[in-house]
């Protein structure tokens, strides 16, 4: 028997079947799953950390409409610490960007972006993984199990009744020992040949998409530790409390110097023009008294 007829053997066919079907299988989902990958990369590459205040709002709304990293996005968010810079316009429509507070100046996050950035959300979790990983088990396991079969079929074929059928079934034991055999080694090769592709395309199309999307994370969003998070919260509530306390404390001081300055720049200015208008009117007044008295004692000088 050649090895033609070895080869179109069931269960050696079976084996290289099982072989194909898993490399197309692993191969598909790797390329689909590298793709995906890729798309946010590209998208990701296009922001910067100091720009990232102004232009979350479209990361955000990208990120959610993606239905490959929606879910994980969405955890992450919820661990981020946003800058105080605040946009301020005015009424000719210019935008002015103003720091309110010097301790936190990027979107931060209290947790590490690989905890959520990792194989097991971008990855592993999209497609049956378990079942590529499960595969040269199955194709090793292929191998004892068509071998035994063969060897109790081989011994099945024996036949002792005559010295003709016996030599023919020995034959037919040979033939189908050495098919067994061939069945094993198939079905070991086929596993780890396998196992060397689906490594190969594991490391090249998603392992090293995975990590520039760790590495473009990282560089986006600053990491923070929870401690120093509440560290730096409490350190700008006592700032915040300092200056009220140094207000409500200057307030009466600061009170009195300003009415005392609206008082001598307003009013006393009004007061003394009012003074002086009195002590005008209140002159003429008295010129005209006197000239009236002096008007009534000639005409009774006269009648006399």
């Amino acid at each position: 028997m050649d090895f033609l007829t070895y080869l179109s053997y069931l269960p050696i066919e079976i084996v290289l079947l099982t072989f194909l079907i898993s490399v197309i299988y692993c191969q598909i989902k790797y390329n689909k799953t590298g793709k995906n990958l890729n798309i946010i990369i590209q998208f990701l590459s296009q922001f910067k950390q100091n720009d990232l205040n102004y232009r979350f709002k479209e990361i955000d709304n990208w990120m959610k409409s993606n239905p490959y990293i929606s879910s994980v996005w969405s955890e992450f968010k919820n661990t981020l610490v946003f800058s105080e810079s605040v946009a301020l316009g005015n009424t000719a429509e210019d935008i002015k960007f103003q720091d309110v507070s010097s301790t936190v100046q990027n979107i931060q996050t209290t947790v590490d972006p690989l905890y959520f950035f990792n194989e097991e959300n971008l990855i592993t979790s999209k497609f049956n993984f378990k079942l590529i990983q499960t595969m040269p088990t199955i194709l090793t396991g292929m191998g004892p199990l068509f071998t035994f079969l063969n060897i109790a079929i081989a011994f099945g074929l024996i036949d002792f009744s005559s010295p003709e059928k016996t030599i023919s079934s020995i034959s037919a034991f040979i033939v189908s020992m050495q098919t067994a055999a061939l069945v094993s080694v198939f079905a070991v090769g086929s596993s780890l040949l396998y196992l060397m592709i689906e490594r190969l395309l594991y490391n090249k199309v998603c392992k090293d998409r995975l990590n520039k999307v760790q590495e473009i994370a990282g560089a986006l969003f600053t990491s923070i530790s929870s401690e120093k998070f509440l560290y730096e919260l409490l350190r700008e509530s006592k700032i915040q409390n300092n200056v009220s306390a140094n207000i409500l404390e200057n307030m009466p001081e600061n009170f009195k110097t300003a009415f005392n300055e609206s008082v001598s720049t307003n009013l006393v200015p009004y007061l003394e023009n009012l003074i002086y208008g009195l002590n005008t009117l209140n002159k003429q007044l008295k010129e005209n008294i006197k000239v009236n008295q002096e008007q009534n004692t000639d005409v009774v000088d006269d009648l006399f």
